[in-house]
């Protein structure tokens, strides 16, 4: 156990994961999300400690073999009971608070609680508390403790009882429920989410829409809401130089060219879940060629969608049915020498950002989205003066709405309309737009976001 820290950061995932190699030994498979990503440069040398979870045998494997280190960081896992991990994190974070948040549900069959989700939330409450005994032997007198996102709902209720002397932050990295769909909850379920959320110094969400959704639960179920902020995360526009000058990234930006043959771009760049709307995002595509269907053989529709949480039959399901809807695309219009829709679901971190750096408009048609990093790292990096067509809910919207073509998520027949206006933009307007968001994105600094934070556990 290292030296008891004066911060601590908490989170599901942390800023490394592993693998087995062929020979079964745990090698790094680099970071483990985007909030690592995006947190991980800004803790270097801080002397911080990050309480994370073991999420697979090579995580364990790494831990247990002393692996799990970063220089400048303190790393320290939880390693709960599979059946308990796997009860809190697919029944009750995944397939419950996700789909809550995201009113995702299908409320005519689900959500289901039932005896068996009660056991299931009975290892949610086991995870959270198993994270606050190791946070307690972690933090110093006094510390900061940052816990991020909707799988420690309950941590800061806990550490309130455990550690009254701690200062910690709850921020929320998706959207929030609204009242009433915080409802579908038992409701000592939500009463108890919402004042484990509330019993923290601050609680942090990325936008206002967010926090006000929170503050509204609260009024709603009579939970007094104790502080709240809003701080939108940013990139970090030297990573993505970096990132967009790696040999990687300049290669994949050779094979893109070859690929594309001069054709304009239309780009998404996403996980394959329900939330982010690639259905609707290539009925619009076989929209928008209906309306214009001399624009059959020069364009292309690249859609860098990775595969995610796929142990949940929901995402299997929904990920068929993108393939599926991606090739009836090809087949109503495809030629010889052009297929109208690319969907690579290879994680593939190189060809991402340099799709990004040369699309003609980029396509964020998120149902519903805490902010979207995308949205916010295409114009940083793009290098053609592309549009960015960016989903009204995405929390992105609330920054970039000025110079983004405004999406309708649900509206497929808007989203076409909105693709042709981007395609049919002058270049001048294009330009003027693409500088414009540049600035916007600029406006906060990577270490804002932080900083908040940080700045949220002094009680006012």
């Amino acid at each position: 156990m290292p030296l008891k820290a004066d911060l601590v950061i908490v989170s599901n995932r942390g800023p490394l994961s592993f693998a087995l190699d062929g020979a079964g030994r745990p090698v790094p498979a680099g970071s483990a999300g985007g909030l690592a990503a995006a947190l991980h440069p800004q803790l270097e040398g801080s002397g911080a400690t990050w309480v994370s979870c073991a999420m697979s045998d090579a995580d364990r494997k790494a831990t247990a073999e002393g692996l799990m280190t970063e220089r400048g960081l303190h790393l320290l896992t939880v390693q709960p009971d599979r059946d308990v991990y796997r009860m809190a994190y697919d029944v009750v974070s995944n397939s419950t608070l996700w789909f809550l948040h995201h009113h995702l549900f299908d409320l005519a069959r689900r959500p289901r609680f039932d005896h068996h989700w009660a056991r299931a939330w009975e290892a949610y409450r086991e995870f959270n508390e198993l994270f606050a005994v190791v946070v307690d032997a972690a933090a110093s007198e006094g510390a900061t403790v940052l816990v991020q996102d909707y799988h420690l709902s309950l941590l800061p209720g806990v550490l309130a009882e455990k550690r009254p002397d701690l200062r910690t932050v709850h921020f929320t990295h998706t959207p929030f429920a609204s009242p009433d769909t915080l409802r579908v909850l038992p409701t000592a379920v939500a009463r108890e989410v919402l004042e484990g959320m509330a019993a923290a110094t601050a609680c942090g969400f990325h936008t206002v829409r967010w926090e006000a959704d929170f503050r509204a639960c609260c009024q709603d179920m009579g939970v007094d809401t104790g502080h709240t902020f809003v701080s939108p995360l940013t990139p970090d526009p030297d990573h993505l130089a970096e990132q967009a000058a790696s040999a990687e990234c300049v290669a994949a930006g050779r094979r893109l060219e070859e690929l594309m043959g001069g054709r304009r771009m239309i780009v998404r760049v996403d996980r394959i879940e329900p939330a982010k709307n690639l259905l609707r995002g290539f009925w619009a595509f076989d929209e928008m060629l209906r309306m214009r269907p001399e624009l059959r053989g020069e364009v292309v529709f690249l859609a860098l969608a990775y595969a995610s949480r796929s142990s949940l039959p929901e995402y299997l399901a929904y990920g068929a049915e993108v393939e599926q809807a991606a090739q009836r695309v090809n087949d109503t219009w495809g030629t010889d020498d052009w297929a109208p829709v690319i969907l690579d679901v290879a994680d593939d971190p190189g060809r991402s950002i340099a799709a990004l750096m040369r699309y003609d408009v980029l396509l964020v048609n998120s149902l519903r989205d805490g902010l979207n990093l995308v949205a916010k790292e295409g114009p940083i990096v793009n290098t053609t003066d592309g549009v960015l067509a960016l989903s009204r809910d995405a929390g992105a919207f609330a920054e970039l709405h000025d110079e983004a073509l405004e999406i309708n998520p649900f509206d497929v027949t808007g989203t076409a309309a909105a693709l042709l206006s981007a395609l049919d933009m002058s270049g001048h307007e294009r330009a003027r737009r693409a500088e414009a968001l540049r600035a916007l994105v600029a406006m906060r600094k990577p270490g804002d976001w932080l900083a908040d934070q940080l700045a949220a556990a002094v009680p006012v």
